[in-house]
């Protein structure tokens, strides 16, 4: 039988905003952006302690190395040559932390997730040496506030608390970096000449990387320190009014410009739907969530804030936690799967509102991916609460596909064009609001209400865990290993 020959693009996508964490490896086709052949691992998220999330950076490693091998097989079984693979692009959780040995190769302690909440001792710790207190006291370098949230406070914890990672940095052993830097170090080698190094974008979430001039920032470097939307700002670094990021959207090419984004940020949102299932219960599936709202067709008043991680943007309040109010004899687990549900669309809504006040151009209609894209019950509760059109792709996994295109344009590859004239339509829904602008404001103002009741829950001070701090000389050292 005939060999199919085309040029084919090899993709890995870690997707960071499900639960329980999934490797994707996806195969594209360079001419047509048609999707060949995926696989994709589950690996369940480790909570060692309330507040806790970590994962395993070794079976993340074993899981990509399944998910190449059994697409390859599938490649071959669809008489496609392998060999005509001819780029790899990596898209990450990025915040997320791993210190490992570049002798033994091994890590020196799980990886600590995104949206992990030990290190908010340590933001406290690090506010009280800060002028004011102010938590958006780097921001015009970094475009970020102190918060639990990026890598400077995961490794400042990790200096703090594990011992090996201490003696590690001591003997010039230690390498940090986020997953996309453990995962290209392990696949060019390892210890045996692995290449250590990441991009602009993921460098831009560490808290320690100037936006601006594009480097390592010394100061901060000694200083120690699940849902997204994004708006392209072009060129130019906007900074937020109202609780928004300013962070890096892409760079394609050494001498090519960056280019910049501002972003809302929401820690829980397809989580949502595991805590249902996982821990009350009330559903044996995911899809049952959709179901079961289907049904109920409304919340009945109900509202559920889902701040199991303090709130993100545009709050940045780690003191909330997780409420679900408005509850009456009448409500029962539909009413609950509804609110649920509705409550990843408010907290888009927040972000959105956000986005347009800083832009001063509202959106018209919002662009969407990822796996919950697939729930239609969430994307039209997402355009009534919005009043704008939500349009969802075909292929919803088009972070998978844009890494994959840009690894396909980069230098010396070039098999993929990023003109516009040469890209190909994308088949849309489109979901159009279908409730009056009236009672959208009515319940996105309840929902307004339920979020100040769940701030305030926690308090911010900490007992001290005795740990000495590691000196400056040390925490540089990290930084420029990385």
């Amino acid at each position: 039988r005939m060999l199919i020959n085309v040029n084919l693009l090899l993709f890995n996508f870690c997707v960071h905003g499900r639960f329980p964490f999934v490797i994707y490896l996806q195969v594209f086709n360079a001419k047509t952006a048609e999707l060949l052949s995926h696989h994709q691992v589950e690996i369940q998220q480790k909570f060692p302690k309330e507040g806790w999330v970590e994962q395993d950076p070794k079976e993340i490693l074993k899981s990509v190395h399944e998910c190449v091998e059994r697409t390859c097989e599938k490649l071959q079984q669809l008489n496609i040559d392998i060999t005509n693979i001819k780029a790899i692009g990596v898209s990450n959780q990025r915040e997320t932390t791993v210190v490992w040995d570049k002798t033994t190769g091994e890590p020196l302690y799980n990886a600590i997730v995104w949206l992990d909440l030990r290190t908010q001792s340590t933001v406290e710790r690090l506010l009280k040496r800060i002028p004011g207190k102010n938590k958006s006291f780097f921001k015009f370098r970094t475009g970020l506030p102190l918060s639990t949230y990026f890598s400077a406070v995961k490794l400042r914890w990790l200096l703090d608390n594990v011992e090996e990672i201490r003696q590690a940095v001591d003997d010039g052993r230690a390498m940090f970096g986020t997953i996309d830097s453990w995962l290209i170090w392990s696949l060019t080698g390892g210890k045996n000449g692995g290449v250590h190094c990441t991009d602009v974008t993921n460098a831009s979430r560490t808290m320690l990387f100037n936006i601006h001039s594009l480097e390592w920032d010394p100061e901060l470097c000694q200083y120690g320190t699940g849902c997204f939307l994004l708006c392209n700002t072009g060129q130019k670094s906007v900074f937020s009014q109202h609780g928004l990021l300013t962070t890096i959207a892409y760079k394609l090419g050494r001498d090519k410009p960056v280019c910049y984004a501002l972003e809302g940020s929401v820690a829980i949102a397809g989580a949502v739907v595991r805590w249902l299932r996982d821990n009350l219960g009330i559903v044996k599936t995911a899809q049952e969530v959709e179901k079961l709202a289907a049904e109920a067709g409304t919340s009945y008043g109900c509202y559920f804030v889902p701040a199991f991680s303090g709130l993100y943007a545009p709050y940045w309040e780690p003191s909330a936690r997780g409420i679900i109010c408005g509850l009456t004899q009448f409500t029962n687990k539909k009413h609950i799967a509804f609110a649920a549900l509705e409550a990843v669309c408010f907290q888009t809504r927040e972000i959105l509102d956000a986005m347009n006040k800083d832009c001063g151009i509202p959106l018209n209609q919002l662009q969407v991916d990822g796996g919950m894209t697939n729930n239609k019950v969430l994307m039209q509760l997402q355009s009534d609460i919005l009043c704008i059109p939500v349009v969802k792709p075909s292929m919803p996994e088009t972070t998978a596909l844009g890494a994959a295109m840009a690894a396909g344009a980069a230098e010396g590859v070039g098999i993929w064009s990023l003109n516009p004239g040469d890209l190909t339509a994308v088949t849309c829904e489109r979901f159009e609001p279908q409730i009056n602008p009236e009672e959208s404001e009515f319940r996105y103002a309840r929902w307004k209400k339920a979020v100040m009741k769940s701030m305030g829950w926690e308090t911010s001070e900490a007992p001290s865990n005795g740990k000495t701090e590691m000196n400056a000389g040390q925490v540089l050292l990290i930084s420029q290993l990385a």
